[in-house]
């Protein structure tokens, strides 16, 4: 985290929790952003799951956290949609898209979703004719 971010972080959109959170924390600038759309470290625990071992570190660098859903901005998807198609044509967003291939593999694709071996949207392509 040290080197990838040498500066610090000012801006964290957070979907993960747990250990990459608290990285995520110890490199925090001054009044640096968290969005939480998600903690997906936690949703499969067998037990109580610990917080931010570090998250005094919000009051120190007087970051501001705030939670974020989607769907608290429903009204919007149609602005959005029209958006992002733009952006795509015009090279400014780009993806990527870790394909799996026939049901399967599907299970195998889920847990590319909690051991982090997936690379970008996760998908399970399902075809009438043998791959």
């Amino acid at each position: 985290m040290k080197r990838a971010c040498p500066d610090g972080i000012d801006i964290d959109f957070e979907n993960v929790g747990g250990d990459i959170l608290d990285a995520v924390l110890e490199r925090i600038n001054i009044g640096a952003r968290v969005v939480v759309t998600g903690l997906i470290s936690r949703y499969n625990a067998a037990g109580p799951v610990a917080g931010p071992s570090n998250f005094g570190q919000i009051l120190v660098k007087r970051a501001r956290v705030q939670g974020f859903i989607v769907r608290d901005f429903s009204s919007r998807y149609p602005e959005a949609a029209t958006q992002i198609v733009q952006w795509l044509q015009e090279g400014k967003l780009k993806y990527r898209i870790d394909m799996a291939d026939g049901l399967c593999n599907a299970p195998i694709a889920l847990n590319k979703l909690f051991d982090g071996a997936n690379t970008g949207k996760l998908l399970v392509r399902v075809s009438e004719e043998p791959v």
